[in-house]
């Protein structure tokens, strides 16, 4: 067995069930699941149809690069929605299909990191644990980077030591933030860049969250964005990771991107080809037509809003929560530790939300998941509505 393996500690979902495991919840009250970001909100169904007319493309062996079509749309949505250079995000050089940035990220790393120099990579912390697993199955040491109040939940790049930076081959950057929502800002990305060309490492921006957010006018900055701004339209150490999971609810057509820095990018191609990962013709050509269209990207939008306002109207009195900038995650500070709230939670109202602790890991003393939760509000407003008075009536028994 790979001796790594031995590193990957459970995934918080097992921890959750383990944790409920002795609890029976009031089966009386309709269960409400606020504990897993998948979106419950409807896809687009001409997105669907096109798959549905297109079944007959799986006799095809698709290939590991995607079809020209669907590389293209691609790059016409990414370089409008990131103010590109026109024609510098090469459809041919500089993108890549994935089947879900989940399988995208962990495997990146397995790509870039060479495990004969000591390698460290860094990421937030809390964290998507796949990061964590991807670095130690590649042979390198996750350094946690501790994402706080007290930082705005930003990376503290100023923590990092020159010795830190010199081992360091990769960073995960996850902006807007799962679970706190924080957004990285234009200065901060411009200041890893340079930080990644003085010390040769990858930045791997995980942007999975970037199509909700809770101004219209107020779009989350991206990672290529600010590459053009600085006029480095090589993208060079860049890469940025985007999906159709939260953007256009469509998590199990598993689906989307990874572009930036075109010798990356033959790289990470060069792996995929053996790693058996091409995505099948009818989901290409879904993915087409719902990368080409924003009109339901819109709607999906001002539905998050709507709950967001009306969750924290409710809780408001009783039990006042922080908007987040992005995504659809109410990132809570508990009254009692978050393990105790959760399982309380879901034995007395029937709902389940994720403890913070499962998200994190314990850095200099400080585990900054601990008595938080993490609540996505993929439910329909209507579960929605229902939930955050079930919450209100078990926090005020606290």
């Amino acid at each position: 067995m790979n001796p790594d393996l031995q590193k990957l500690q459970p995934y918080p979902f097992e921890k959750l069930r383990t944790l409920m495991a002795d609890t029976t919840p009031d089966k009386s009250l309709p269960h409400i699941a606020w504990s897993i970001g998948e979106p419950k909100h409807e896809p687009p169904a001409f997105a669907l149809q096109v798959f549905s007319d297109q079944l007959q493309k799986f006799r095809q062996y698709p290939s590991t690069k995607g079809t020209v079509e669907l590389r293209q749309a691609i790059s016409d949505w990414a370089s409008t929605r990131f103010s590109l250079t026109s024609g510098t995000l090469s459809a041919e050089n500089h993108i890549l299909p994935v089947n879900g940035t989940r399988e995208a990220l962990f495997a990146f790393a397995q790509t870039i990191v060479d495990r004969n120099k000591n390698p460290l990579v860094l990421m937030p912390n809390p964290f998507y644990q796949i990061y964590e697993g991807a670095a130690s199955l590649a042979g390198a040491e996750p350094l946690y980077l501790n994402c706080v109040p007290e930082n705005s939940y930003q990376l503290d790049l100023d923590a990092i030591t020159e010795q830190q930076w010199q081992r360091c081959q990769l960073i995960y950057v996850c902006s807007p933030n799962n679970p706190t929502g924080a957004i990285v800002s234009r200065e901060d990305y411009k200041k890893l860049i340079s930080l990644a060309d003085q010390y040769d490492f990858i930045i791997a921006s995980d942007e999975c969250y970037s199509e909700i957010y809770m101004e219209e006018y107020n779009k989350p900055v991206g990672l290529l964005e600010v590459c053009a701004e600085l006029g480095r339209d090589d993208y060079s150490r860049c890469m940025v990771f985007h999906s159709l999971s939260k953007r256009s609810n469509l998590p199990g057509l598993r689906s989307g991107f990874v572009a930036g820095d075109a010798n990356i990018i033959d790289a990470f191609f060069n792996y995929r080809t053996y790693h058996g990962c091409a995505m099948p013709l009818p989901t290409q050509l879904a993915s087409i037509s719902a990368w080409q269209d924003e009109e339901h990207v819109t709607q999906n939008r001002q539905l998050y809003r709507d709950k967001f306002a009306l969750v924290e109207d409710i809780l408001k009195d009783t039990w006042p929560l922080i908007k987040p900038q992005s995504g659809f995650n109410f990132w809570a500070k508990t009254p009692i530790d978050d393990e105790s709230f959760s399982k309380q939670l879901f034995e007395q109202q029937h709902i389940t939300v994720l403890p913070g602790s499962y998200l994190s890991r314990e850095i200099n003393g400080i585990n900054p998941g601990k008595n938080h939760v993490r609540m996505a509000l993929v439910a329909s407003i209507e579960e929605c509505e229902t939930a955050a008075h079930r919450i209100k009536s078990f926090v005020s028994t606290l």
